[in-house]
């Protein structure tokens, strides 16, 4: 298995988060690279994700909700074929911080015979779009709080 991970620190308190990253029909307002998800974050459900890299088409992806530890983690897995061919586990955690803020993380593990072939592509491209998503929902979040942005992110 592979592992990406990104984090960012975001001005705002961790239910507020909570409730945007569990907003699906928002997404395409404010997130550039989760487009949209069909489903509810709720244990054990399907969702359908689509994601959209910089410099490749839109992707949709099945999806079954592992964990909602509200409103610290969500964990999802997809996979591609089967798990043996491609597999992906997604993760969301919020961990609150002394200041009132919180600090939001994303890991991807993947793994599956693709991998060599893919794992290039995707420590490039999807870290990237982790990135981009983070400062993002951090915009998102500070702009309709109007909070400063004193706290600073990092990839």
């Amino acid at each position: 298995m592979h592992e990406l991970q990104t984090r960012i620190e975001i001005a705002a308190p961790q239910k507020q988060v909570w409730d945007v990253l569990t907003d699906f029909p928002a997404y395409s307002r404010w997130n550039p690279f989760i487009r949209h998800v069909d489903g509810f974050a709720d244990d054990a459900r399907s969702l359908e994700v689509y994601v959209q890299l910089r410099d490749a088409r839109h992707a949709r992806l099945r999806a079954v909700v592992l964990v909602i530890d509200a409103p610290r983690e969500m964990r999802w897995r997809t996979h591609v074929l089967t798990p043996r061919v491609f597999v992906g586990e997604y993760r969301f955690a919020l961990e609150p911080l002394p200041d009132g803020g919180v600090r939001f993380e994303q890991n991807l593990c993947f793994g599956g015979l693709l991998t060599p072939f893919l794992h290039d592509r995707i420590d490039r491209s999807v870290s990237r779009a982790l990135r981009e998503m983070n400062a993002a929902l951090k915009g998102h979040i500070e702009r309709a709080r109007g909070a400063c942005p004193s706290l600073r992110g990092t990839a």
